[in-house]
C-alpha cells in the first residue's frame, strides 16, 4: 500500500539542489556542444558568462579564467562556436549550467576566422602601416635566422646564400615552429637576438623568421598575437618567411618585408656572385671612361698653355731681382727680430733673477736664523727667572722648615710610636718620650704632668 503525500518527507530547496547537481554530473562526463553565444558579459575577474543556443533552446555557460586564457580569440554575441564542457547546476539559482573548459570557433573556417579576426585588430593598431616598417640592407653581411635547426627552411637558406654570397655570417637562433611551445620560443628567441643586437655582442643587418610549408595548423604558430608584436617591436629589420608562396601569416603583415619562401627570404637580403661581379665590371669601365676623358681634358689643357708660352728669360730675371729683394728684406727683418727677441730675453732674465728662490731661500734662512736665536735668548732667559723663583722657594722653605726651627733651640717630643705630643692630655706619668734637638734625640720619662691653667 502506497503512503500518502503527507507521509513522504520534504526536501528543503538546498537539498533538492544538491540532488540535481549530483544526478546531472553523474549522468554527463563531458559534452560537446555546438551554438551561437547570446549574451557574452567578461567580468571583471576575468572569468566569461554566455549564453548557448540553437532555434529551439539555449543554456547557460561559465567559462573560467584560466580556461578561457588559452582561447586565442574572444568570442562576441552571434558567434557560432564549439565548446567541450561539463554538465551543472548552479545552487545559487538553482539553473542547470555548462562549465566550459574549451572553446573554438564553429564550422571548416574555424581557424581562417581566428586568423582575419586578429589582422583586424592588428592592422586597426597600425602595426601593418608602411610607415613604421624598415627598408632591408640589399647586401647583408651578417644574417640572423629564427627557424627550426633541423627544418627545410635553414637548409634552404644556407644553400641560397653559400651559392649567391659565401662571405655572408648566418647565426641561428633554433626553435620549435609548430606546437603548443613554438609561439612562446618564437619570441624569446626574437627578443634575444634584439638584446644581443642593441649590446654590441651580436650586430645583425635583419633577421629572416620562417619555416616550410604545412598546413594552416600548423603554420599556426607564426599566427599568433605575441609573435606578431614581437616582430613588430624589433629594432634589427625583419623577413617573414612563412610556408610556400601561397601561404600567409600574420607575421608577413608584422614584419619589415614578407618573402614567399624561405630560400627567396635569403635571396632578397643578399647579392648574387655574379651581380658583384657585373657590377665591379661596369664600375671599372665607367672608371676607364673617366679617366680617358681626364687625360684628355689635360692634354687640351697642355696645348692651350704651350701656345701662349713665351720667352721665360726676361720674366726669370725679373723673378730673380724679386728674390733678391725679398731675400735682403727677410734678412732685415730676421734681425730686427732676433735683436727684439735678444732684448726681451734680457729683460726677461733680469725679472728671473729678481724673483730667483736662492735670493728668497737665502733672505728666508738669515730670517729662521734671526728667530733661532731670539727663541734661545728667550728660553734662557725664561730659565733664568725660574731658578730665581726656586731659589726664593727653597730658602723660604728652608726658613720655614722644622730643622730650621729646631736650630733656634727648639725641639719636637714624640711619642714611642712617633706621634707628635701637642696636649699634656696625650702623656701619662712614668711614659717615655722621644725628644729631637737640633743635634741628635733625647730619651726622656715623663715624672709630672703640668696642663695649663684656664
Amino acid at each position: 500500500m502506497l503512503g500518502s503525500p503527507q507521509t513522504v518527507p520534504a526536501l528543503s530547496v538546498s537539498e533538492l539542489a544538491r540532488d540535481a547537481k549530483n544526478l546531472l554530473e553523474a549522468h554527463f562526463d563531458q559534452v560537446r556542444v555546438e551554438g551561437e553565444i547570446g549574451d557574452f558579459t567578461a567580468a571583471s575577474s576575468g572569468h566569461w558568462y554566455f549564453t548557448l543556443k540553437d532555434a529551439s533552446a539555449q543554456v547557460r555557460c561559465a567559462m573560467f579564467r584560466g580556461a578561457n586564457s588559452r582561447v586565442k580569440v574572444r568570442p562576441g554575441k552571434g558567434d557560432s562556436v564549439k565548446i567541450r564542457a561539463r554538465v551543472t547546476l548552479y545552487e545559487g539559482r538553482g539553473e542547470f549550467q555548462l562549465v566550459v573548459q574549451h572553446l573554438e570557433p564553429a564550422g571548416d573556417g574555424a581557424l581562417q576566422l581566428a586568423f582575419e579576426q586578429l589582422k583586424n585588430k592588428l592592422q586597426a593598431e597600425g602595426l601593418f602601416d608602411a610607415s613604421r616598417k624598415a627598408t632591408l640592407p640589399s647586401a647583408a653581411r651578417r644574417v640572423g635566422v629564427v627557424t627550426s635547426a633541423t627544418g627545410a627552411a635553414l637548409h634552404d637558406i644556407l644553400s641560397v646564400l653559400a651559392r649567391r654570397s659565401p662571405m655572408t655570417e648566418v647565426f641561428l637562433f633554433p626553435v620549435p615552429v609548430q606546437g603548443a611551445e613554438a609561439p612562446a620560443a618564437l619570441c624569446r628567441a626574437i627578443r634575444q637576438a634584439n638584446l644581443q643586437h642593441t649590446a654590441g655582442d651580436l650586430p645583425l643587418d635583419v633577421l629572416i623568421i620562417g619555416r616550410g610549408g604545412g598546413s594552416l595548423e600548423d603554420l599556426w604558430a607564426f599566427n599568433d598575437e605575441q609573435v606578431a608584436r614581437s616582430i613588430a617591436e624589433s629594432i634589427i629589420p625583419t623577413v617573414s618567411a612563412v610556408g610556400h608562396e601561397v601561404d600567409f601569416s600574420i607575421a608577413d603583415f608584422t614584419a619589415d618585408q614578407r618573402a614567399a619562401t624561405p630560400s627567396a627570404a635569403a635571396e632578397l637580403v643578399s647579392i648574387d656572385q655574379a651581380e658583384w661581379m657585373q657590377q665591379f665590371d661596369t664600375a671599372g669601365r665607367r672608371l676607364t671612361q673617366t679617366m680617358l676623358q681626364k687625360i684628355r681634358l689635360h692634354r687640351q689643357g697642355l696645348a692651350h698653355m704651350h701656345a701662349r708660352l713665351r720667352n721665360p728669360s726676361t720674366s726669370v730675371q725679373q723673378q730673380r731681382q724679386r728674390v733678391d729683394e725679398s731675400a735682403r728684406r727677410l734678412k732685415a727683418a730676421l734681425n730686427l727680430k732676433l735683436q727684439q727677441q735678444h732684448q726681451q730675453l734680457k729683460t726677461l732674465n733680469s725679472r728671473l733673477l729678481r724673483c730667483h728662490p736662492i735670493a728668497t731661500v737665502k733672505q728666508r734662512k738669515q730670517e729662521l736664523n734671526a728667530h733661532r736665536t731670539a727663541l734661545s735668548q728667550q728660553i734662557s732667559q725664561k730659565l733664568a727667572r725660574h731658578r730665581q723663583s726656586i731659589a726664593q722657594y727653597e730658602r723660604l722653605l728652608s726658613s720655614l722648615g722644622p730643622t730650621n726651627t729646631l736650630s733656634r733651640g727648639y725641639a719636637i717630643v714624640q711619642t714611642q710610636s712617633g706621634e707628635v705630643v701637642r696636649d699634656t692630655a696625650q702623656l701619662t706619668l712614668s711614659e717615655r718620650l722621644n725628644v729631637r734637638i737640633h743635634q741628635g734625640a733625647i730619651g726622656v720619662r715623663v715624672e709630672d704632668i703640668a696642663p695649663d691653667a684656664e
